[in-house]
């Protein structure tokens, strides 16, 4: 202990204000995960595969887990490999920016896979998208204070 002893005389309301933005600060820059879950079926046609898979890759970007489920109905149970083919696929498009978590197994009348986020990846994007967005910012709006009308 100091002697004689130290205080220091602190303005309470701005000693809380700062508290408040730390604690503030720190919860923007955690991230919390979801698991968001796309639902296919064996007979999906090429066009809403393709916006199906366009959006599981945002998510997978955005840093959430993705649950694929392919949904059977009828004699379309008999035949899991085509199931088994649409999440191959699925993955192998989405293995840019995320992996399998979980590997496809059925589960009653649904086959299932999770992707999860890849983290080498995400670092990319998140460099990538700064790059692009500091290019956008230099070159404004193509006219300059200059002109006259």
């Amino acid at each position: 202990m100091a002697v004689p002893p130290v205080c220091r005389i602190m303005d309470y309301g701005k000693y809380k204000f700062d508290a408040a933005q730390k604690a503030k600060e720190s919860r923007r820059k955690s991230m919390s995960t979801q698991v968001k879950e796309m639902k296919y079926r064996p007979k999906i046609g090429s066009g809403d595969f393709e916006t199906k898979t366009r959006q599981v890759i945002k998510f997978l970007q955005e840093g959430h887990k993705v649950k694929i489920t392919i949904m059977f109905r009828g004699r379309e149970l008999y035949h899991p490999e085509l199931g088994k083919s649409i999440l191959d696929r699925i993955a192998e498009e989405a293995q840019s920016v995320g992996k399998v978590e979980t590997i496809p197994k059925l589960d009653g009348r649904n086959m299932i896979m999770v992707l999860g986020p890849d983290k080498r990846s995400a670092a990319k994007s998140t460099t990538s998208k700064d790059e692009r967005g500091s290019s956008e910012r230099s070159s404004g709006n193509g006219t300059s204070g200059d002109e006259s009308p």
